[in-house]
């Protein structure tokens, strides 16, 4: 019976391990980036569509965590969009101190401001 009820533990365990993530859509209004944060890290990362030479299909443009983007203290992490219809970048907030970064898109990859309150 217990070598039954193991591998369905571990299989639990690991499941509550998994990434969760967020996704929000950057407020310009004419730039077709989402942006992606890791809930427990606070890693940010962003895709956007492309277009590809000589193809009617596109290509999706990721970007990876550059500096200050990758992983912060485990916490719990959101984004935070501003209403500034011209802004490409989001807010990554803490929201267990309150602590907040801006964080865009530079040189192929998310960059984040150090984090202020």
């Amino acid at each position: 019976m217990l070598r039954w009820i193991f591998p369905a533990l571990l299989a639990t365990a690991g499941a509550a391990q998994a990434a969760n993530y967020d996704f929000l859509a950057a407020p310009e209004i004419d730039l077709n980036r989402v942006y992606r944060i890791d809930r427990a890290t606070g890693e940010v990362g962003a895709c956007q569509y492309g277009l590809k030479d000589g193809s009617p299909v596109g290509v999706t443009l990721c970007y990876p965590p550059g500096e200050g983007a990758g992983p912060q203290s485990p916490s719990e992490y959101a984004l935070v969009a501003s209403r500034h219809e011209k802004e490409g970048g989001v807010f990554r907030v803490d929201q267990r101190t309150g602590a907040m970064s801006i964080c865009y898109v530079l040189n192929e990859a998310v960059v984040c401001t150090p984090p202020g309150k």
